[in-house]
């Protein structure tokens, strides 16, 4: 009995050891990327709004995982390469100047969709991070809406960016984003499916990402 319990404390030990590491892993990763990103469009910040907001979306984000709390995440590969591919690859995009909208369209179509992003966001507060993780379930603000109302509004701000920054290249970033974004929803209700209170949010609001939609 003694050496069961000293294997299972020893196992314990383990698995808190390497969620510390993966958490550790996930903030310097959005750190450096994300000021290798703001390097890239730092130079344009200028030529457009809509490169200012999206520079100031990208800093919201890095902050909140910066100072979000830990959670019970789904640490495997899946979830993990959900989490990069999703997080990551929007700072893959690269300005243009092509724009399919006048820039001041694009911009206001930006605009709603950090300001839906943000606040999303501001309710989570220490609870927001990228890898699917059970940090407790928010009901309040734009989550009375949709059950996901930050994906939302990166849904909304990139296609805000991408009508004022046409290429193929960008193009193919964001449908490679939105993919990942509703296998992110999949996987982060996967976990938080285990909370018989995230059931009863379900019940209460149907929506994960598009209201009447989906």
């Amino acid at each position: 009995m003694a050496t069961a319990a000293i294997a299972k404390d020893l196992g314990e030990a383990r698995e808190k050891r390497l969620a510390l590491l993966l958490d550790f892993a996930e903030r310097a990763l959005v750190f450096a990327m994300i000021i290798g990103f703001n390097i890239r469009i730092l130079p344009h910040y200028s030529e457009s709004i809509c490169y200012l907001l999206i520079m100031v979306s990208e800093g919201v984000t890095a902050l909140m995982i910066l100072i979000r709390r830990p959670g019970k995440t789904l640490n495997t590969v899946y979830g993990w390469t959900l989490a990069v591919l999703g997080t990551f690859a929007p700072l893959l995009i690269a300005p243009t100047h092509a724009m399919l909208v006048p820039s001041s369209v694009a911009a206001a179509i930006m605009t709603v969709g950090l300001f839906c992003a943000i606040s999303a966001k501001l309710f989570l507060r220490r609870s927001f991070g990228i890898v699917p993780a059970n940090r407790g379930i928010e009901r309040e603000g734009p989550y009375k809406l949709v059950r996901h109302p930050i994906y939302l509004g990166y849904v909304i701000a990139n296609i805000g960016f991408l009508s004022a920054n046409v290429s193929a290249w960008n193009a193919l970033v964001y449908v490679s984003c939105w993919a990942a974004i509703i296998l992110r929803i999949r996987a982060e209700e996967e976990v938080l499916s285990t909370s018989p209170e995230y059931g009863v949010y379900q019940a209460q609001v149907p929506y994960r990402l598009i209201p009447f939609v989906w």
